[in-house]
């Protein structure tokens, strides 16, 4: 495991993302799920209460080495191994109580849900702050006009309001696909069959109820089976995060093109110093969410691969280090992101300058509906001028105000 690893990415360095992922918080949540199976297993009378409450106590107060930890878990593959042996030894009076009927994977499978539940919810928090700074800035700068660029280059006019309500666009599915999750506990035994639960069980179906016991002390979902072998909570996971990153990812993209010094339409509140050249400001801020957007994608390509038969040998083990660089990377971008457009400066008189800059070549499309092609060819070469009316660009923005009155409604639809 990683204990710390931000010197090489300073988009999630210090932040809450990097603190609910950290090797502490796995390992803490390693053992809330060994203290909520002996909690959900004396509920159901299927262990002595005092043993429950002796393990529950044992996980609250046990302090490990994530390091030792993992040194040791490479005799077998996973930290759970060391950890319930250290988990046993906390307890000698009810050592065989602990983990009990339980396998590695329903430990860790569930103690990743339970961080990713903790990072996704401060998520959402960071993506709601966006949300709102975005909004403000939809509304205030509905009327500022702006050259639209298509391929890199000037196209129609339109509006800065416009361009941030889309960004606020993008956000908001991205949130809704994080509120949709429903992140489940896991257990199922040595191969997903509950076999060691039930026989335990004081009655049939005891097992299955177990579960749903196991997933209220966790505090996750329900799931309707054990998923050791079906991915599809990891990758599900996955895509909302990579969702999230590029929709953070593309006004960082469009902020770093804006600041240029040719283009000067915005700037960022960070000082963007440069190690060699002190004239610089560069776009800092931007940069570190934008490479967050480019790398979270890659990393949950990872998750969820094909395992083979009841448990996998390989894949599993290969997805824990992607799904908490993917889990730090789109909070951490979430947090430097709302740093960035909250102090984002816009300056509507620089853009209305460089809408000018082409004369009439920002409305050519208006003026060849009302020019014949020899004419319109003369307007735009400068041999020829057209009506005033027709070459302001803030004429011609189509139903950009409404498109901003739509985004802007749906953003206040939601809670």
């Amino acid at each position: 495991m990683d204990p710390d690893g931000g010197l090489l990415a300073p988009v999630r360095a210090g932040t809450r993302a990097e603190e609910i992922t950290s090797d502490a918080a796995w390992l803490r949540a390693m053992l809330e799920a060994e203290a909520a199976l002996a909690r959900a297993q004396a509920r159901l009378e299927l262990i002595p209460a005092e043993a429950a409450a002796a393990v529950d106590r044992a996980a609250a107060g046990l302090v490990l080495d994530p390091a030792d930890l993992a040194r040791r878990a490479r005799q077998s593959a996973n930290p759970v191994v060391p950890l319930v042996s250290d988990l046993r030894r906390a307890v000698p009076g009810a050592a065989s109580y602990a983990h009990l009927g339980a396998t590695s994977q329903d430990i860790l499978d569930s103690a990743a849900m339970l961080v990713a539940t903790r990072a996704v919810r401060a998520l959402v928090g960071d993506l709601s702050e966006i949300m709102r700074t975005l909004a403000g800035l939809a509304e205030r700068h509905r009327g500022t006009v702006m050259a639209a660029r298509t391929l890199g280059q000037q196209a129609v006019p339109t509006t800065f309001g416009l361009k941030a309500a889309g960004w606020l666009a993008g956000l908001l599915r991205a949130r809704a696909r994080l509120r949709e999750l429903r992140l489940p506990a896991q257990l199922g035994g040595a191969a997903g069959t509950l076999a060691a639960f039930a026989e335990r069980a004081p009655a049939p179906g005891g097992e299955l109820l177990l579960v749903e016991v196991f997933a209220e002390e966790i505090g996750l979902a329900v799931p309707p089976a054990p998923w050791h072998a079906e991915r599809s909570p990891v990758t599900e996971l996955g895509a909302a995060l990579a969702d999230t990153a590029r929709a953070l990812g593309k006004p960082a993209t469009d902020i770093v093109l804006l600041a240029q010094t040719e283009v000067g339409e915005v700037a960022e509140s960070s000082a963007g110093g440069s190690s060699a050249m002190p004239q610089k400001r560069n776009p800092a801020l931007s940069v570190l969410v934008r490479s967050a957007a480019l790398q979270v994608p890659a990393y949950t390509q990872v998750l969820g691969q094909i395992g083979e038969h009841e448990r996998a040998a390989g894949a599993w083990q290969a997805e824990w280090l992607p799904l908490r660089e993917a889990l730090r990377l789109t909070g951490g971008a979430a947090e430097t992101a709302a740093e960035l457009v909250a102090g984002l400066r816009v300056f509507p008189e620089r853009m209305r300058a460089n809408a000018g800059r082409t004369g009439g070549g920002l409305v050519a499309e208006r003026l060849a509906a009302h020019l014949d092609p020899e004419t319109l060819k003369r307007v735009l070469s400068g041999d020829a001028t057209a009506p005033d009316d027709l070459l302001d660009p803030g004429a011609y923005l189509g139903a950009a105000s409404e498109l901003i009155d739509r985004i802007l409604a749906t953003y206040r639809e939601q809670p």
